[in-house]
């Protein structure tokens, strides 16, 4: 089938289980060969086709509201809505977004870019459903890392003790972006292992009804099955919540998953749908990636797996220049540990996982208590280094706040995926965390310029030990540099890099902006000098007493909120101590930005080199 035609869901209704099959083959052929041009989320989509399908075969979305916990699965649910013809454009600036929108169609119910929402915004759905007397079921389609999860079972927790139906589909591919860890996931895992008995009764049920009283053996030998059933399996952490439970179900078998959905349906009651599915399944390269490779890719060879992406000789990503410092500060201290909630290969944590198992834990996608485990673990005299997405640390905000910084526990934090991120887009950006940090008593936040400050100071935060200690990274690919162990740097002080004579105009900004900005100066020979505000917190005052002194304008230089940013501190300064100064402020204005590349988000916010200029021209 050519899927690009595909308008909406309903014709599936007339297709058998042959034909279901056939399109899931077609739909799996164009998702491959679309994210190998956009890229995009492979795995995740690849593993959850079928399972979509019998979806919108069973119930009538619209009305029906199917939804994903965490929209990145969605690629089916798009193209079985109309939308495949805009693939192209996936991820793109204005286009296709990669997760559910709800701008884009009145299928996308809900949107989602983080984890662990879809539960309790489907109690909230179906409590407004009720409230309405209006009859329509609501589906929320969540993985099972997702679902340990804390505002997934608080959610859980309320919907067990209400009268609202909602239909929850476990999808147990076993994995996060890695593999999932944790005491309900081998919880789970016991579940998976009923998969063969469920199969045996069902072929026990029919061949049972192909001979004569087969029906009355099968329902008097039912209570003995249950039985069995019940020695093999646990499944009362659902129904103890107040859930009734359906499965383990095999998620490629169109069969089982409609017998299942349809069954699941006709229930009176809120009801778990448990579905075992294979993350990455039709792509082989995809299927056995353990590591998460395949979770989230850029545009690559089908036929050889390999990126597309080019990369500069001796550039890294910050995420291995943070990664690479800790593993040696670990050899050296043995208080040190190292913590990620589920991001072992996206902050390049591999290395570190594998030579101090013992010394590291992966807490799964629960970035609240990764935080506070690191203050027990702090409180009991460790040092811990936490390695977290921008975007996610905003859930562990009360954590930073009540916990770490109030008691004043030495902790590394690196607040990867700061600034811009691309094309995952608003749910995505890294722009928010200055603006929530900054207020926050006895932190000290580092933006570095190049590896060399990173990895300074990273010695430095395990040295002295004292408070809690954040670095602040970005997407960015950069230059190694290497640095001892035993090298250290003076916590609040800025920098230099470029210093003219008698230059009356300097342009204050921070992270790897400060390297852009320079070679702009200098390829244009400009008198300006650049100034490296490499601590956000403290700020270096004597630093900004002389800037005040020196300088006639100041242009402050931001890719973060302008309403939460540094500027708004430093300008603050400025008229606290009665210091004149034209300053000139740069910084995204009160909006979301959205999907794009990051030069193009930059050149739309005004943020971009040839902006920068403008601003250069008018005060030289």
């Amino acid at each position: 089938m050519d899927v690009s035609k595909i308008k909406d869901p309903h014709f599936l209704k007339n297709l058998n289980t042959e034909q279901l099959e056939s399109l899931a083959g077609d739909i799996r052929h164009f998702i491959i060969n679309s994210v190998a041009k956009t890229g995009g989320h492979l795995s995740s989509n690849l593993g959850i086709v079928e399972l979509t399908i019998a979806l919108h075969y069973v119930f009538n979305a619209p009305k029906d509201k199917i939804f994903f916990d965490v929209g990145h699965q969605s690629y089916t649910h798009k193209i079985l809505t109309g939308r495949a013809n805009r693939f192209d454009t996936l991820r793109q600036l204005g286009g296709l977004s990669g997760f559910q929108k709800c701008c884009e169609s009145e299928y996308d119910a809900w949107e989602a870019g983080h984890s662990s929402t879809a539960l309790s915004a489907a109690v909230g759905m179906a409590m407004a459903r009720d409230l309405d007397e209006e009859q329509y079921e609501i589906i929320p389609v969540i993985g099972d890392a997702a679902m340990v999860g804390g505002a997934s079972l608080e959610a859980l927790n309320h919907l067990g003790s209400t009268h609202s139906k909602v239909i929850i589909i476990l999808n147990d591919n076993q994995m996060s972006i890695s593999k999932n860890v944790g005491g309900v996931n081998n919880f789970l895992s016991e579940l998976r292992t009923s998969m063969a008995y469920n199969k045996a009764k069902q072929e026990y049920k029919e061949m049972l009804s192909h001979i004569p009283l087969g029906k009355p053996l099968y329902k008097v030998s039912s209570a003995v099955k249950e039985s069995i059933k019940k020695n093999l399996i646990d499944d009362t952490i659902f129904t103890e919540f107040g859930v009734d439970y359906l499965g383990p179900i095999d998620g490629h078998d169109f069969k089982d998953l409609i017998r299942a959905l349809n069954k699941a349906k006709d229930s009176s009651g809120s009801i778990v749908v448990h579905v075992l599915t294979k993350k990455g399944k039709g792509y082989p390269f995809a299927e056995n990636d353990v590591e998460g490779k395949w979770h989230g890719i850029s545009p690559f060879d089908i036929a050889t797996g390999e990126s597309l992406k080019k990369t500069k000789q001796n550039e890294v990503t910050w995420s291995e220049v943070v990664s690479e410092q800790v593993y040696k500060a670990m050899a050296f201290d043995q208080e040190i540990v190292a913590i990620t909630p589920a991001m072992i290969s996206g902050s390049k944590m591999e290395k570190i996982f594998r030579d101090y198992p013992k010394r590291s834990f992966d807490v799964g996608i629960a970035e609240q208590h990764a935080v506070t485990f690191a203050c027990g673990l702090a409180k009991a005299g460790k040092k811990p280094f936490i390695s977290v997405y921008s975007s996610f640390l905003q859930r562990a905000y009360d954590q930073i706040n009540h916990d770490a910084a109030r008691m004043k526990l030495p902790l590394l934090i690196s607040v990867d995926r700061a600034g811009f991120v691309g094309e995952d887009g608003e749910t995505h950006h890294g722009v928010f965390d200055i603006g929530f940090l900054m207020a926050v008593p006895n932190l000290v936040i580092f933006t570095p310029s190049n590896a060399l400050e990173a990895k300074e100071f990273i010695n430095t935060a395990f040295h002295l030990s004292d408070r809690p200690y954040i670095i602040r990274i970005s997407k960015q690919m950069i230059k190694n540099q290497d640095v001892l162990v035993n090298h250290y740097m003076e916590i609040g002080t800025w920098t230099i890099p470029l210093l003219q004579e008698d230059a009356k105009v300097a342009v204050l900004t921070y992270d790897d902006k400060v390297q852009r900005v320079i070679h702009h100066i200098k390829a244009n020979n400009y008198n300006v000098d650049v100034i490296n505000a490499r601590f956000l917190k403290p700020m270096d005052e004597v630093m900004l007493n002389k800037i005040a002194d020196k300088y006639e304008h100041l242009i402050i230089y931001e890719t973060d909120m302008k309403n939460a940013s540094l500027g708004l501190y430093v300008n603050e300064y400025f008229t606290d101590h009665h210091l004149k100064i034209d300053t000139v402020h740069l910084a995204i204005d009160d909006h979301y930005t959205p999907q794009g590349k990051i030069d193009q988000l930059l050149e739309l916010e005004n943020l971009d080199m040839k902006n920068l200029d403008i601003h250069l021209k008018k005060v030289l």
